[in-house]
């Protein structure tokens, strides 16, 4: 078990409510089409399946691995185990059958892996899997550490009508956390949600790329292919294993 947090079931049942846009997975659909060309995907942390699924709808052959069974639980209410297999377990160790031209880590998901040495294992994970020539890509925020006035902690990254969002950096452990108060109802009441993230600068990814064997091969600001650049909010990096 790595230091992953699980993911309630609660929690689950309404993941795809609070993040459902399919014109905006439009671009990172066809992004990782290309890149998976005519072989298997595997999705790290595939979750309720929101990225999978339709990449499956688009003819790629997606297998998953997920830490929760919940989120594993919705995801099969969509897809049955011949469409799209899951394994249950953390994306760092577990191993499934077959080799990848692709496998994929989206929305910010490698940094709930909560140390150096489990990122790395995440890594090392993917280039297990991948073929000679596969490539392997991470989509993740670039850490806000500009936003903060000296002497102060605290980020805020969303304030609406219905949900309030803070993150807090521990700047020694580059460890954040994610603060959500989000409004249900119309009664004033807001629930509160916390994650913790270990955050990780693109020079430190490409680091553990190079440990386990993987070639940095393209850095985009988004899935559009908008230039990376110091005032990029986050990241698309494509690592490729040699052949």
């Amino acid at each position: 078990m790595t230091s992953s947090e699980l993911w309630t079931r609660a929690t689950a049942d309404r993941y795809d409510a609070e993040n459902s846009s399919a014109t905006a997975l439009g671009p990172a659909l066809a992004f990782l089409t290309e890149l998976a060309g005519d072989g298997r995907a595997l999705e790290f942390a595939i979750g309720t399946g929101r990225v999978g699924i339709p990449l499956r709808g688009r003819g790629v052959p997606v297998v998953g691995i997920e830490l929760s069974e919940h989120m594993a639980a919705v995801l099969r209410r969509k897809a049955d185990e011949d469409t799209l297999p899951v394994t249950i377990g953390d994306m760092a160790t577990t191993v499934v059958p077959g080799g990848f031209t692709l496998v994929y880590l989206v929305y910010n998901t490698i940094s709930n892996l909560l140390t150096q040495d489990e990122q790395v294992d995440c890594f090392h994970n993917a280039a297990r899997h991948l073929e000679p020539g596969g490539r392997f890509v991470i989509e993740l925020l670039v850490p806000p550490l500009r936003f903060l006035p000296p002497g102060r902690t605290v980020v805020p990254f969303d304030v609406s009508e219905r949900h309030l969002g803070f993150d807090t950096v521990d700047l020694v452990e580059q460890m954040l956390v994610s603060h959500h108060f989000t409004r249900d109802g119309d009664d004033g009441r807001y629930r509160r949600a916390d994650s913790r993230h270990r955050y990780a600068w693109p020079a430190e990814l490409d680091l553990m790329a190079r440990i386990a064997g993987l070639e940095l091969e393209r850095r985009v600001a988004d899935w559009d292919g908008a230039p990376f650049t110091q005032d990029s909010a986050k990241h698309i990096s494509v690592w490729r294993k040699p052949t």
